[in-house]
């Protein structure tokens, strides 16, 4: 069974990405910096690249996205924009497909298309909503060691209980796994 997977990498104080969030910078100013972890922890990345069946994307995230993933961001993986305004399904420019549905319905779809693997999902925006309706299963966080003090929170005002998955796991960043209660 396929579960509905937060993996993100956010900063000491809890931000997923910087200030000034915009399309020639859609991490933010400084945002960029989460990903370090990525190139210094190869085998952590293709973990957790191996393990994406499909991808629920927000919005605002897909708009900012498109066009330096050119696609989806696992070719292999079609991604399920989460908006009201739907739209016709396309394949990117790497090929991957692009579907548009509501929240319920793009979740259903993703789980799906993810044939037993993971649904990551992409968008602070997106992942507190599918905490708030129930949708989301597990955290996965890589903690970076610097503060932006600023920048787009990742869970700002919701409430959930977590449970650990294991130990957190150290290198660039802290590496901790939660399942959603």
């Amino acid at each position: 069974m396929s579960r509905i997977v937060l993996d993100v990498s956010i900063s000491l104080d809890g931000f997923s990405a910087g200030p000034g969030v915009r399309m020639d910078e859609p991490m933010g100013d400084g945002g960029e910096r989460l990903h370090e972890w990525m190139a210094a922890e190869p085998a952590i990345r293709q973990e957790v690249d191996a393990s994406v069946g499909a991808a629920l994307i927000g919005r605002r995230t897909f708009e900012l996205g498109l066009r330096p993933w050119g696609g989806t961001p696992w070719p292999y993986a079609p991604g399920f924009v989460v908006t009201h305004r739907i739209e016709e399904d396309f394949t990117g420019d790497n090929g991957g497909r692009f579907s548009f549905d509501g929240l319920e319905a793009a979740a259903r779809r993703a789980k799906e298309a993810a044939d037993g693997k993971d649904v990551l999902v992409l968008g602070a925006d997106l992942a507190r909503s599918l905490l708030v309706a129930g949708l989301l299963d597990e955290v996965h966080l890589h903690v970076m060691p610097f503060l932006l003090g600023e920048g787009t929170p990742l869970f700002g005002g919701v409430r959930a209980e977590l449970e650990p998955l294991g130990a957190p796991v150290g290198g660039v960043a802290a590496h901790m796994r939660y399942r959603v209660r």
